[in-house]
């Protein structure tokens, strides 16, 4: 493993932990409707937003999260990672790789 992803690794998952003390329940509660936009990792103008319609559907989808930036990754996120996001729960999932890195992208 290489270092930026061992960093990454050792990051995501001290984050995860620290997150997880804090408040209760495993998410933020609820879906209450409206799109969402996920939380990019070492970003630089990256944009992963899920529709309303796509959170309701429940059902698989692949997001381009290319924003700004001037490259594109793409985001899986499977029937069940919709559902955990529609009801609150915190969902993380790796993008595509593309020039040689990729991105965790964190909803709720």
């Amino acid at each position: 493993m290489n270092t930026f992803k061992w960093f990454l690794a050792v990051f995501t998952a001290l984050g995860i932990a620290l997150g997880s003390s804090c408040g209760s329940g495993s998410g933020s509660g609820t879906y209450t409707g409206g799109d969402l936009t996920g939380v990019v990792s070492n970003n630089h103008g990256h944009v992963a937003m899920l529709t309303q319609a796509q959170i309701e559907a429940g059902a698989a989808v692949t997001l381009d999260i290319q924003g700004t930036a001037t490259h594109s990754h793409t985001l899986d996120l499977s029937a069940t990672q919709m559902t955990d996001i529609k009801d609150g729960t915190q969902v993380a999932q790796e993008s595509s790789v593309s020039l040689g890195h990729s991105h965790l992208v964190t909803f709720n």
